[in-house]
């Protein structure tokens, strides 16, 4: 397993990559999650109760930064695992979806142009953010080990 994630942070460009994407989905779910405010000034507040929140979204930054680099080199590299490569943009989507559709200022814009139907998809959202943000993290951590064994097949690793 370290030999793999050697073999594809060896080169700097997806080293520099899994920092973009950890950084920009960490602010920008924190953003939507309310954990990060903008206005009058740019403040953060982690309130009582909602630090697992915060814990998962930092694990499904991570697992993103992780997985999407890994898979990015292996369609690079091989050419022919394009249709393996969706279960890592998919878990990254679910875990995006899961963070953004809180009851913020997203949800309200959902709720406003859906009418009844997206004040139902909100509170839906709402109810169940955190199992669904459990089972990104299970899609992406199932990714994570199905690139690595693929990894090792295709790329001849020895372990």
């Amino acid at each position: 397993m370290v030999q793999t994630i050697k073999l594809v942070y060896s080169n700097f460009k997806y080293l520099v990559l899994s920092f973009i994407i950890f950084t920009s989905m960490m602010i920008g779910l924190l953003i939507l999650s309310e954990y990060i405010f903008l206005e009058p000034y740019i403040v953060s507040h982690l309130p009582s109760g909602s630090e697992f929140g915060f814990i998962l979204i930092v694990v499904i930054s991570a697992l993103s930064a992780l997985v999407i680099p890994m898979n990015i080199f292996r369609i690079k590299i091989l050419k022919s695992s394009k249709q393996k490569m969706g279960g890592g943009i998919f878990g990254s989507v679910i875990g995006t979806v899961a963070g953004a559709c809180s009851c913020g200022p997203v949800g309200f814009a959902i709720i406003s142009t859906f009418g009844s139907v997206g004040a139902t998809a909100t509170a839906f959202l709402t109810n169940y953010e955190t199992p669904i943000r459990i089972i990104a993290i299970a899609i992406l951590v199932v990714t994570y080990f199905t690139t690595v064994k693929s990894l090792k097949v295709e790329c001849k690793i020895n372990p």
